[in-house]
């Protein structure tokens, strides 16, 4: 294959090399001991060290080298493991360039153009290879080279896809293609003789939607900050649609909150990303949400297959689908009947008899004694191969883990943490007890279940607002109540608790038949009979366990044996935020729930919230985690509430509970969509949705636990771990359907959320004796009517929507983080609020630029290295630009004109380096603002303040070449400066009044209280003057400016000589002393100071009048609007021409 061309200095080291075939430029090797047997004793030597190496240091037997005569360097263009693959390359380059090569005097003019052709061919070969991914190859390479040849992009700006389209312009479509690719859309047309073309950068895009009405039937409507583009006539809108979100969601995720959210590995690789892999990931993120799978499953084989379901006694159609872990069933119908199997509790999976009554099955075995048929499988050698390999290597994998678990010794230790003071010494010396024993090993509902039922029907018998009131205390040890209410009619209470027990034993009965009909564990059916008994309420001595197997948590306990223990270990005794947090709000979790009210409980929390917080730093602790945390304790024992809230914040809640909470934003931006399709006479009434999904937050986050009494809080928890989100989802939309007469009635945003807020403190259980109040709402209705009127909202819909709202709230984190930015830069700084905020623009684009296109500056790395510093706001290095950014902007936005070439770029050196204060090679955007500001609305001595910076250290290192000069100026001593003769009379005639100006700056300078600058050296004052000869280049007044710089450098060159003599020691008699200077050391001690320099150069009035000449940044700024793209990602294309 062809090579990028290496250099290699010594053409055969070591003999490692037998040349086959050569010429005048090119030799064809062969590695000594590869190719040919041979019986010599090097080549077995080299063959033995080429087997051993590792795979990625092996070096290809066959290899084609350039070289140049005369030249002891050689470029490797092309390697292969056979010798007919290499020959094939000889023979072109025999072929097409030897001969073409003669013509040549200039050798490095032969090697720059071999070195092209071959990166060409490179080029033209992973153009194949990606159209060979494509369904129409020739079709997808035809359209790759317009895309290059219209956009002028970079090579690695990689097309995924295109299509044909109209964009319209208001009521005028334009017929033409558009462009995906990884980080831009792209539209062009010509028609009728008029070119129309444009690009989109994904970044930019603020909102996508779908639109029909007018002319446009069915359309895309693309909009950015600045403008709206509409697309209609696609030959397949839903799939354009699909994958244009998919695009700007993985480049909003990629770019604006990287650390934020969770990427999968094969998007975090731009280059990778084609139409059939954003296919790929679209199904998988669909597998993953519907079977609530851990975010790091590869998505394997999808086949479409039936299964037999015992319970229907027939077989189901719909789709297997098999993971790293796990093997998936779903019918066509979603949630008519899933099936989840993880393969750690798979035994075997084997090929059946085929018949025509069981066209091509397989058996898939489990370790518990039960069997699943699937048939017709049409790949079915593949998929039973496939899982086999799978299957071998995780039983090999436990069979390991097993043996070293059981080689370790188990050591019961006990596990101290910090603990909250109680008032009463009694109570710590309970929790000081409590504190000390392991971590539970049952439920807390299994100590508290008698006392939290007394004391919940006491608060049922009271009014509401006497519920939040009640004054009952408990004792863990003996579960009996310290003190019950005096009026709490007791006999009462022991009437509904029997009646309670006999609902229990009732749902109790329903599901041990369920489970004897559809399975008992993570592989029973999942079928709408058991949805059914899961909007009922799960009986609460199953409750643990079902959650455990709906969530599956049950995986990950059983493949992290003692892993909690350990965390608890690692974790108790450790202070940090998390640590901080978690202890503010212990106290704050179901505080009137008796398990929280004693020391058994409120420690388990702690370690459960402590421990995860440990294993998931990125998370750490979150607010409402604790909620969340503490329901889980009452139903499942400590350990396995662990894992169900690592199932909860990692897999059915993803993203809820990271820096930003964006994934329940996400969410409720959903839920508004939602409400507008489903609701619509209330989103009329409600044209910002925004009132009621502040309110629904807390539903989501919490899952309505905050919000309805715990007894039904929990029933719609059951509902969560069956359905994932989508119970959400739907339960919120049936509250506000049931209450949406009186929301429409509401007067006012306060009066709705009381509205809210009241019926949902009056939904209740429905298993009481006697008569519920009449305002009370049974949680088992709510529940019903949600999954009658609302069933038909799908998980595949959701994760659709998720797509598409997850660029809206990016995009508005990316105006607020932008708002708060400019109003702390605004301070300090002179420019309006556009300006500073067209500069922020240009700013992050330069950022993003980089990122696009793969710069060989370091600003990725250097960007990561930035969020692990401490001590630096998230608004100061949200963006930041490195060396190369910051000197492509210099260029678009530097004031003079005539400061360019060679000078200018070292001006933009000496700028970052003054301006890199933390030396980290990073500038933020404060430090930009502030250097334009000083540039274009500081005053004339801070402009000349700022020139004199730029020209001593660190801004002037010492590497840079001092020796050169401007025109007419000598380095040499005496100093002196070329200029015309009337010249020279006139500065006999500056002397008068220079003195008068310095005294007055001594006086001045007393005064102030800024600290002085240092002085400037020899080399330095003529680097001074070089800049300012080179920032009159073009103006209209260049003469008479060079004029006026020449005067003032002879003054200042005089003043520098006269004040060096004056400190120099006077010889006596002509001769010198012993002690004398030399005359470097004489250059050394020369130096003026900026008060000279300042007062020279107010006394030409036209060098004044040009450097206080107000300069045009808005002008500066729509011109670098212009130019910054297509100057970028041309010097980015020739950089990597260049590599």
């Amino acid at each position: 294959m062809w090579l990028n061309p290496e250099e290699v200095l010594v053409k055969n080291a070591l003999k490692l090399w037998i040349t086959e075939r050569s010429n005048a430029f090119f030799l064809l090797q062969r590695r000594r001991g590869r190719g040919k047997t041979t019986g010599k004793i090097s080549g077995l030597l080299v063959g033995a060290l080429d087997t051993v190496l590792d795979s990625n240091a092996r070096v290809t037997p066959f290899r084609i080298l350039l070289q140049v005569p005369g030249s002891p360097i050689s470029w490797i263009i092309a390697s292969g493991a056979a010798m007919e693959e290499v020959n094939k390359h000889w023979d072109w380059l025999v072929h097409n360039l030897l001969h073409s090569l003669s013509v040549f005097d200039n050798k490095d003019d032969v090697s720059n153009f071999v070195k092209g052709k071959v990166k060409g061919l490179i080029a033209e070969e992973v153009r194949g290879r990606q159209a060979a991914q494509e369904d129409d190859p020739e079709k997808f390479r035809e359209a790759l080279l317009k895309f290059e040849l219209h956009f002028q992009l970079p090579s690695s700006e990689k097309l995924v896809t295109f299509y044909s389209c109209s964009c319209w312009k208001g009521r005028v479509p334009r017929q033409g293609f558009l462009y995906l690719s990884i980080n831009h859309m792209a539209f062009y047309s010509f028609l009728l003789g008029k070119e129309v073309k444009f690009v989109i950068p994904w970044a930019e895009v603020t909102r996508l939607e779908r639109i029909s009405g007018g002319f446009m039937t069915d359309a895309i409507r693309v909009s950015t900050r600045r403008r709206q583009r509409d697309f209609s006539m696609f030959l397949n809108l839903d799939e354009a649609y699909g994958v244009v979100g998919q695009l700007a969601d993985i480049a909003l995720r990629r770019l604006l909150d990287s650390e934020g959210l969770e990427l999968d590995r094969v998007l975090q690789q731009p280059a990778r990303i084609t139409k059939r892999v954003l296919e790929e990931q679209a199904l998988r993120e669909y597998v993953l949400a519907l079977f609530r799978l851990p975010r790091s499953e590869r998505l394997h084989e999808v086949a479409s297959c039936a299964a037999w379901t015992p319970h229907a006694r027939c077989h189901t159609a719909g789709t297997l689908y098999t993971t790293d872990n796990y093997l998936c069933f779903s019918s066509r119908e979603e949630g008519q009947c899933l099936l989840l199997l993880p393969l750690y509790q798979v035994l075997s999976v084997e090929k059946a008899e085929s018949s025509q009554v069981l066209p091509e099955p397989i058996i898939v075995s489990m370790r518990s004694k039960k069997a699943f048929q699937l048939i017709q499988l049409q790949d079915r050698e593949h998929l039973v191969e496939s899982l086999t390999c799978r299957l071998r290597s995780l039983q090999l994998k436990q069979s390991t883990f097993r043996r070293g678990a059981h080689n370790r010794t188990a050591s019961s230790c006990s596990y101290y943490t910090f603990y909250y003071q109680e008032e009463e010494e009694e109570e710590e010396e309970v929790e000081e007890q409590v504190l000390r024993n392991t971590v539970n090993k049952q439920a807390l509902i299994t100590a508290f279940q008698h006392a939290s039922t007394h004391n919940t029907k006491i608060k049922e018998e009271r009014s509401p607002g006497q519920r939040d009131r009640s004054q009952t205390h408990v004792v863990c040890k003996g579960c009996q109540a310290r003190a019950l209410t005096p009026r709490s009619p007791f006999r009462t209470v022991v009437l509904k608790w029997g009646y309670l027990k006999n609902t229990e034993a009732v749902k109790e009965q329903l599901w041990e038949d369920n489970f004897l009909e559809f399975g008992r564990g993570v592989h029973m059916f999942r079928t709408e009979k058991v949805q059914r008994l899961v909007a009922m309420g799960i009986p609460e001595s199953l409750r643990g366990e079902l959650w455990m197997t709906l969530s599956d948590a049950t995986s990950d306990l059983e493949a992290h044996q003692d892993y909690y223990a350990s965390l608890v270990h690692k974790s108790m005794g450790r202070s940090s935020l998390a640590t901080e947090e978690i202890e503010r709000d212990l106290h704050r979790s179901l505080p009137d729930h008796p398990a929280f009210q004693n020391p058994t409980g409120i420690a388990a929390l702690r370690r459960v919230l402590t421990a995860y917080a440990h294993r998931n730093p990125k998370i750490g602790y979150c607010q409402s985690m604790n909620i969340l945390a503490s329901v889980l304790l009452l139903y499942a024992k400590e350990e396995e509430a662990f894992w169900l809230l690592v199932a909860v914040c990692e897999r059915m809640l993803p993203d809820y509970f990271n820096r930003r909470v964006i994934g329940a934003q996400v969410d409720q931006s959903v839920f508004e969509q939602l409400i507008r399709e489903r609701l619509p006479e209330l989103a009329e009434h409600f044209p910002d949705l925004s009132t009621l999904s502040s309110v629904s937050l807390s539903w989501f986050l919490t899952i309505f636990v905050s919000v309805m009494p715990f007894h039904s809080a929990v029933c719609v928890v059951d509902c969560f771990f069956f359905h994932g989100i989508k119970a959400i989802f739907q339960l919120g939309l049936a509250v506000l359907e049931t209450t949406s007469e009186l929301l429409c009635r509401s007067c006012d945003d306060g009066h709705a959320l009381m509205v809210l807020s009241s019926f949902l403190e009056h939904v209740g259980r429905e298993d009481s004796s006697s008569q519920p109040p009449a305002d009370q709402v049974p949680v088992t209705r709510l529940i019903n009517d949600a999954l009658e009127r609302f069933g038909d909202l799908t998980v595949r819909k959701i994760e659709r929507l998720r797509c598409h709202h997850r660029i809206q709230v990016l995009q508005a984190h990316e105006d607020t983080a932008k708002d708060n930015t400019l109003r702390l830069v605004s301070s300090e700084v002179s420019m309006c609020g556009d300006t500073l905020a067209d500069i922020y623009d240009l700013f992050k684009t330069e950022h993003f630029i980089s990122l696009y296109w793969g710069d060989t500056s370091m600003a990725a790395a250097a960007q990561a290295a930035s969020w692990s510093r401490g001590g630096v706001s998230y608004l100061e290095r949200r963006y930041r630009l490195d060396r190369p950014q910051f000197k492509s902007l210099y260029g678009l936005l530097a004031p003079w004109a005539g400061e360019s070439g060679r000078h200018g770029d070292t001006l933009a050196d000496r700028t970052f380096t003054l301006l890199d204060q933390d030396q980290d090679s990073l500038l933020t955007f404060r430090d930009f603002a502030a250097w334009l500001d000083t540039l274009y609305c500081g005053e004339l001595n801070e402009r000349i303040k700022l020139l004199y910076r730029l020209h001593l250290p660190p801004a002037l290192t010492g590497s840079e070449d001092l020796s050169s000069v401007m025109p007419g100026v000598s380095t040499s001593r005496p100093l002196y400066v070329k200029v015309a003769s009337g010249v020279c009379q006139e500065v006999k005639d500056y002397q008068e009044q220079l003195k008068q100006m310095l005294q007055d700056l001594v006086l001045a300078k007393e005064k102030d209280v800024e600290k002085p600058l240092p002085l400037m050296k020899q080399k330095e004052f003529i680097q001074f003057c070089k800049t300012l000869y080179s920032m009159f280049h073009g103006d209209p007044e260049e003469n008479e400016l060079f004029q006026a710089i020449a005067t003032v450098t002879s003054l200042v060159l005089q003043i520098g000589e006269a004040d060096h003599r004056g400190r120099a020691p006077r010889s006596r008699g002509g001769d010198c002393p012993d002690n004398w200077p030399d005359s470097e050391s004489m250059e050394s001690q020369w130096t003026v100071s900026f008060a000279q320099i300042f007062a020279s150069l107010l006394t030409e009035q036209t060098l004044v009048n040009f450097l206080e000449k107000p300069g045009d940044l808005a002008v500066r700024i729509a011109e670098a609007k212009q130019k910054q793209y297509q100057q970028r990602a041309g010097l980015l294309t020739l950089q990597q021409r260049h590599r």
